[in-house]
This record gives structure tokens, sequence and C-alpha cells, in this order.
């Protein structure tokens, strides 16, 4: 996806023709939130397949392999989908990433709640539509999007007594320590310890779970952010480096490079072009 920000509405005439075509199970490079009006789907992910009937919230998460197949309910089907780069809302999606990594769909509750959601979306839909879209507006509707969701699902499970496993429970926290300190120069014992753990316990979690070890996670989300100030703001490379922890600028520029395949200037250039 070359957009940071897309957004459409699935009806059912493009329900029917997804269907019918050829969708294998994949990922992508890029985050996916489905919210489902009405209809219902079928959706493989994390390597079991279940169906959920509307209104329901699916958030998918970038690498994720799954396969979505939306299907008519009551000769009804509305569908949002948002998909959005990593770094557009960077605070925000390693919360998601927490949040979602074992418990990608669930069903909400229809009601006010579900209407401004929905309310949202023509919002956002209609913003991206603009010829100059301000992204400072599509990022506080995404990001408030998300907090609504998340309300929302807290309130639902208000009475229930969830089973947390320990895993689980040490990565969340693993997430919560790293937002708080990414930017400073600290590496992989200062969080284990800040957990009352070894690394390499921390270290096989963040492999079961998110696929990457605790310093590649760490890079990911300095990265993120880095991409975020590159795209927000005028301050120089060798600023953004040293915000990020980074003492040297030719240790970040490589490293960006390295991860994302351009410069920061290139990176930089791209994403102005997009947005201009």
């Amino acid at each position: 996806m070359k957009e940071t920000v897309k957004i459409y509405r699935l009806d059912a005439s493009e329900a029917k023709r997804i269907t019918s075509s050829v969708n294998e199970p994949h990922s992508h490079d890029y985050e996916e939130l489905i919210i489902g009006v009405t209809g219902q789907i079928e959706h493989f992910i994390d390597f079991k397949s279940n169906h959920f009937d509307a209104p329901f919230v699916s958030f998918v998460t970038k690498g994720k392999v799954h396969q979505a197949r939306p299907a008519m309910k009551a000769n009804q089907c509305e569908m949002w989908v948002i998909r959005f780069k990593s770094e557009f809302i960077p605070e925000t999606t390693f919360q998601l990433y927490s949040l979602y990594h074992n418990n990608a769909t669930f069903t909400l509750k229809p009601g006010m709640c579900f209407q401004r959601l929905v309310t949202l979306c023509e919002m956002l839909q209609g913003e991206m539509e603009q010829a100059g879209p301000d992204y400072g507006i599509v990022r506080q509707l995404l990001s408030t999007i998300f907090t609504m969701i998340e309300s929302e699902r807290r309130k639902q499970h208000n009475n229930e007594t969830p089973v947390e496993h320990a895993p689980n429970h040490k990565f969340k926290n693993f997430l919560a320590i790293l937002e708080e300190n990414f930017r400073k120069d600290v590496g992989v014992e200062f969080y284990a310890e800040k957990l009352f753990m070894s690394s390499r316990n921390l270290n096989l979690i963040c492999h079961q779970i998110f696929q990457q070890s605790i310093s590649e996670i760490i890079e990911t989300r300095k990265l993120l952010e880095a991409k975020n100030l590159l795209a927000s703001t005028d301050k120089t490379i060798s600023e953004i480096g040293y915000e990020l922890g980074f003492k040297e600028k030719t240790y970040f520029t490589n490293l960006f490079k390295k991860k994302t395949g351009q410069t920061p200037t290139d990176f930089r250039k791209e994403v102005k072009m997009m947005i201009s």
C-alpha cells in the first residue's frame, strides 16, 4: 500500500466479489481495522478460523497471516475497512499490538457507541476525499476510533475476570515500559530488570508472541517514531537520531536504511510528496 491511510466502505456487492474470488491467507505491510456494521465475517487468524456476526471489530497487525471472508446476513453486509502505515500513529500502534495480539476480532453491542464509530468512519472518509486532506485531523479521528473501541470493550468485559497467561501479561508490561523509555539509550537488560526477569526469558516471550527479539522490537519502535518525526516535523536527521537515543548520525542513518531500504532523507521526501 502506497498511501499513508486508506479507508473504504465494503458493501454487499463487494462482499460477494471477495467471496467468489481467490482469497488465500496472506499478510500485508500495513495495519488494518475492520468495523462490521451488518453482515458477518469468517476470519482465519492466529491459525484458527471463527465466524463473527456484526457488529464486530477486527484489528489485523502488520505481518500477521490472516484471511477475511465477509458474508451477508439478513440480506445485508456493510463494513468499514481502514488501512494505515504503522508510523502514522506510532504511539498507538504498539498499544494495539498488545491489546489485539491474541484476540484479533471481537463483537460489540449495537447502540450509541457503535453508531458513533460509524459516524467517525464517515468523517474520516470525508476528510480523505478532500483535495488536500488534513492529516492532523485524520490522525486524531483514527486515534479516537481506537480509543472508543477500547473503552467499549472494557465496559462490556467489566464484570468478567479474564484469564491472563503469564507470557501475555509480561509482554504487555514490556510494551508499556518500552513506550515510556524507547527514546533513551538503554538496552535489553534495562527492560528485563524492570520486569524482574532474565533477558533470556524476556527474549523467549518476545519471539513467541511478536516473532522478534527484544532488540528488534526496541529498534522497530524507535524507527516508527523516527518515521513519524521525519514526516511531521522539520527537525534535522541528527536531531531526530539524538532524540531517539542514537549518539551518532551515521549509525542512525545506516540502521534506518538497513531496516527500511531508504535513507531518512529519501523517506522524508517520499512522504512529503505523498501528502502534499
